[in-house]
């Protein structure tokens, strides 16, 4: 089909209004992205504000602001770290976190004990009675070695006869000697061991009212009505 002037100049007004069109949707894509879009800002190690849509190289190393188009403040970009500064920052997280830990722990050994014990003297009433049976188990070792020390006087005084060379004496009597020296000995540990639990039991409860003290006295403030205050 041949082109006429008047067809070329129909082919040409179209592509023109096209380009008007093109020309028209881009500028409004950008004034779009503008108002839409974020901006950073931050002052360099230069003490220069800086500006920019996207995060700023000079401020790596810098804490930077997000703001909004409206410049209202959207986020902060906290700053690249280096792996020795990643470390320690991961380090300081982990010591929070454990002292976070040991602190509800705390309370929740607080709760227990005080569900517990409500009061000192329920306290003092588990101690006595936790006290008293170390005791009588070891009032009943203190006998027992009694007895085998009154055991012990008697082979002495078989053993007497062979004070010169106790290896003539009855291999049965060197047999008692010897078990009743190790049974002795075990006695006496267990004795000794019997005063330690005792020692430990009464510095636990030492410690424990120490930090029931002020959870009993916050207590009996808070039972206490405010008028009586």
């Amino acid at each position: 089909m041949p082109v006429t002037p008047r067809t070329a100049r129909i082919v040409w007004l179209r592509g023109a209004c096209a380009g008007v069109m093109l020309a028209a949707f881009g500028t409004a894509l950008w004034a779009q992205s503008a108002t839409t879009g974020q901006i950073y800002t931050c002052v360099d190690a230069k003490g220069r504000k800086l500006t920019s849509d996207r995060p700023i190289v000079q401020c790596l190393d810098r804490e930077q602001t997000i703001l909004n188009p409206s410049g209202t403040v959207k986020a902060k970009l906290g700053p690249v770290l280096t792996a020795v500064e990643r470390s320690q920052v991961e380090a300081a997280r982990r010591a929070e976190l454990k002292q976070l830990a040991h602190k509800e722990e705390e309370k929740s050994l607080n709760r227990s004990l005080l569900i517990r014990y409500p009061n000192q003297a329920a306290h003092q009433r588990d101690q006595d009675e936790a006290v008293a049976q170390l005791m009588l188990v070891k009032h009943a070792a203190a006998a027992r070695v009694t007895v085998l020390r009154a055991e012990g006087a008697k082979l002495d005084q078989e053993m007497a006869f062979y004070t010169k060379d106790p290896s003539k004496a009855p291999p049965k009597l060197l047999r008692q000697v010897r078990e009743l020296t190790q049974t002795l000995a075990a006695q006496e540990r267990f004795l000794a061991d019997q005063d330690s639990e005792i020692e430990r039991v009464n510095t636990r409860f030492v410690q424990e009212r120490k930090r029931l003290m002020p959870l009993w006295q916050a207590k009996q403030v808070s039972a206490t009505p405010a008028t009586a205050r």
